[in-house]
C-alpha cells in the first residue's frame, strides 16, 4: 500500500514551523552573528531557497521565530490549570530561563546595532510584553484597579527577566527558588491574600 503524501499546504506549514524552531535554537546557541539563513535552513533540513521562500529576509526569519515561540509559550501559560500563586510565579519565571529568552536576548543585542532590525524587535517586544503582562494578571487574580497592583505585576516580570539574565552564566536554580518564594509572599501582601488556586484557611 502506497504511503499517503501530506497535502502541499500541510507540508508548507510543517516546513515553516521547522524553520522557526530551528531559528530560535540557532539564535540561542550561536547568537546573531553565527545564525545565518543558510545555517538555519541546514538545521531544519531544507534548502536555503525553501527558507527564503517562506522568509525573504534574515530579519523576517528571526523576528518571526521569536514571535512564534513567544506565542507558543503564551498559549502554554494560558492553558495552565488554576493554581496557587507560588506555581504561577514559578511558571512566569520559567519563561525567562529557557532557549526562548536566550534567543530573544540575542535579537535585542543585534537590534541595538542593526538599524533595520531595531524597529521590528522593539515592536515585537512591546507586543509580547503586553501579552505576558495580561496573562500574568489573569493567572495571579490581580485587580489592577487597586493602586500599585499594575506596577507590582510589572515588577514581577522585570524580576523574572533579571533572573533569566543571571541564569545565562551559571545555574541559578537554588537562588531562583528562594526569590520565587519571597516574591509570592510579597504578591500576597500587595494583591490581597491568596491567588485563584490557593486554598483559603477556614475561619
Amino acid at each position: 500500500m502506497a504511503a499517503v503524501t501530506p497535502p502541499k499546504q500541510d507540508r508548507s506549514r510543517a516546513t515553516r514551523q521547522g524553520l522557526l524552531e530551528a531559528a530560535v535554537a540557532c539564535l540561542a546557541e550561536h547568537g546573531w552573528a553565527g545564525s545565518t539563513v543558510s545555517v538555519v535552513a541546514e538545521r531544519a533540513g531544507v534548502s536555503r531557497g525553501a527558507a527564503q521562500h517562506h522568509f525573504p529576509t534574515r530579519e523576517d526569519l528571526f523576528t518571526g521565530a521569536v514571535e512564534y515561540v513567544a506565542e507558543q509559550r503564551s498559549a502554554a501559560l494560558r492553558a495552565l490549570p488554576v493554581q496557587g500563586r507560588a506555581e504561577v510565579v514559578a511558571a512566569l519565571v520559567d519563561l525567562y530561563t529557557g532557549p526562548l529568552f536566550r534567543a530573544a536576548l540575542q535579537l535585542w543585542v543585534a537590534a541595538s546595532n542593526e538599524e533595520q532590525l531595531r524597529p521590528r524587535v522593539t515592536e515585537l517586544e512591546a507586543r509580547v510584553g503586553r501579552e505576558t503582562h495580561r496573562i500574568a494578571v489573569e493567572l495571579l487574580g490581580a485587580d489592577e484597579e487597586r493602586p500599585g497592583v499594575r506596577e507590582t505585576v510589572q515588577g514581577l516580570l522585570d524580576m523574572a527577566r533579571g533572573l533569566g539574565l543571571a541564569n545565562l552564566l551559571t545555574d541559578d536554580t537554588a537562588r531562583r527558588r528562594r526569590v520565587v518564594a519571597q516574591w509570592t509572599a510579597l504578591l500576597d501582601g500587595a494583591l490581597g491574600g491568596t491567588g485563584p488556586g490557593d486554598v483559603r484557611p477556614e475561619a
